[in-house]
């Protein structure tokens, strides 16, 4: 996996998130499922501060389906703990586009960190180039 900040990247946002009870295994850790719809979460984040939410593109005929996904974790998040999501574009070019995320705990410490992968489509599930509006964001 590569390593988060080695690349220049396209564009980067941070996003808060509290671990709810509900994320958690009796163990009191995030069960690991979880933490695909907390990297979720943070990339419609980054779209919407971009200018445009998940939505928005859709309702242009426009998604972004994963084709890939790598986790690496490192430490467990906790109930109540307030994370910092970072997450980073990393490739925007022809009809693909790859993000990479950190999940950092309240001290700054590395809990996840991880990758998507992606496809432009149309809602017909047909490859398509990525807009140009979105490559000027």
């Amino acid at each position: 996996m590569a390593q988060f900040g080695k690349t220049p990247w396209v564009f980067q946002h941070c996003h808060p998130y509290r671990v709810t009870y509900a994320d958690c295994t009796v163990g009191n850790h995030i069960y690991y499922g979880r933490y695909l719809e907390l990297l979720e979460a943070a990339r419609g984040e980054l779209f919407r501060t971009a200018g445009r939410t998940f939505a928005e593109w859709q309702a242009a005929g426009v998604i972004f389906p994963v084709i890939e996904v790598q986790l690496r974790y490192r430490a467990a998040a906790r109930y109540d703990e307030l994370l910092t999501i970072e997450t980073e574009v990393t490739e925007a070019a022809g009809i693909r586009l790859s993000f990479r995320y950190r999940i950092l705990g309240p001290d700054g410490s590395l809990r996840v960190e991880g990758e998507t992968r992606h496809v432009c489509t149309s809602l017909e599930d047909r490859p398509r180039r990525l807009p140009p509006e979105l490559l000027n964001l």
